[in-house]
């Protein structure tokens, strides 16, 4: 369904004019056999949008497709056939971004060539190397119910929550991530086949020390903004306290980083025989871990109710949120799926009058619209059942 919206038009009866544009929002957005959407067009404007149904009605599919504007599997972490409507595909989701750096037009989508697929991205109509190239433009940070118990579970899904908060403020973090995981898939690969030349393991190695250190150091400065940030925030949602754990990062408390990765390297050259055994590499940022603490009470966020644990998490993201805004950089687009569940209503009005004065475009649904009653004219509201947007006020 094609749905254009004016957005030089205010919300009726024009008590609450539209705000002043975000640094960064989504404007146009266009969906083309993805999951339940056949063909979708889409304009709005920079304040946050509301999306209620019906369970299944297509809600998070919608914000699925603008997690695919950025680098990485999307907030499912679907392989890319997965994305494609039954019967339809290959998918495809187009934008159009404007903000303080002016406007640009992003695309992505699977391409099968052959018995071959890969993902394809273009910013401004010219195909990009990787897609570490749409963190240059755009960051978008998301939190569903999937990730309601994130401190309860391994400490991956943590580390990609981390990651995409890096991002936010570091876009050279997706290329150093993507290098980081190629070295250890080609060295795990050299182990396997029994290949172990000095000469060529140890260059390896080395590359993949001087990425590991530079996630580390990456992640060791966002977790201390986030610090500082949460340690400035009113304390109305929850109040979390960041620790980053690893080998790596315990390194860079102690070392230059050049050191560090010297000794990352030595590391991984000891450990050669024993990784080769075991199919996995020993040492590495990527066993890294987010800690996470309630302040006020003392208890680890894994112990808490579930919740509280949402609460933090909101807390996190709407402290990186602040962190940008108040450094005048470009701020993430949120992403929040069923974001009032598990709160109170105390909660969900301070959360909503937050989002409203912040200045991120923040993407919300839920099956109850009046829940996002708050908002008023400073949403825009939509309602969608079977994948079909109508909007309204």
């Amino acid at each position: 369904m094609a749905l254009a919206l004016d957005p030089a038009r205010g919300p009726r009866g024009g008590a609450n004019p539209i705000r002043r544009p975000s640094l960064s929002a989504v404007r146009r957005l266009a969906l083309n056999d993805f999951r339940s959407y056949s063909r979708l067009r889409l304009e709005i404007d920079p304040r946050p949008v509301v999306l209620t149904g019906a369970n299944g009605a297509g809600k998070t599919n919608l914000l699925e497709a603008i997690s695919f504007l950025s680098p990485g599997r999307g907030l499912r972490r679907a392989r890319l056939a997965e994305v494609d409507r039954i019967g339809g595909g290959p998918w495809s989701v187009t934008a159009r971004l404007e903000g303080s750096r002016g406007a640009v037009d992003l695309a992505t989508g699977r391409v099968q060539d052959g018995e071959r697929e890969r993902r394809l991205t273009r910013v401004d109509g010219a195909p990009a190397s990787s897609q570490a190239a749409l963190a240059e433009v755009m960051s978008v940070v998301w939190l569903t119910p999937a990730m309601d118990r994130l401190f309860s579970e391994g400490t991956g899904a943590r580390r990609r929550f981390l990651d995409r908060l890096v991002l936010v403020g570091d876009p050279a973090h997706a290329g150093r991530s993507s290098s980081y995981d190629h070295g250890l898939r080609e060295r795990a690969r050299l182990l396997r086949a029994g290949r172990f030349e000095p000469v060529w393991l140890g260059a390896l190695e080395s590359r993949i020390a001087a990425a590991g250190v530079a996630i580390g150091a990456a992640r060791r400065q966002a977790v201390r903004g986030l610090a500082g940030a949460l340690a400035a925030a009113p304390g109305w949602l929850a109040q979390p306290e960041l620790e980053l754990v690893g080998e790596v990062e315990g390194w860079l408390d102690e070392l230059p980083a050049l050191d560090a990765e010297a000794r990352f390297a030595e590391a991984l050259a000891a450990g050669r025989r024993e990784d080769a055994e075991s199919g996995t590499t020993a040492v590495g940022p990527h066993r890294s871990d987010l800690v996470v603490r309630d302040r006020s009470t003392g208890r680890a966020a894994r112990d808490c109710s579930t919740g509280q644990q949402k609460a933090l998490l909101i807390a996190v993201v709407l402290a990186e949120a602040r962190l940008r805004a108040a450094a005048g950089e470009q701020q993430p687009i949120l992403l929040l799926d069923e974001v009032a569940a598990h709160l109170d209503a105390e909660r969900r009005s301070a959360l909503l009058e937050e989002l409203a004065t912040l200045g991120a475009q923040a993407w919300l649904t839920g099956t109850d619209a009046a829940v996002f009653a708050p908002f008023g004219g400073r949403a825009q509201f939509f309602t969608i059942q079977d994948s079909t947007l109508q909007r309204h006020d």
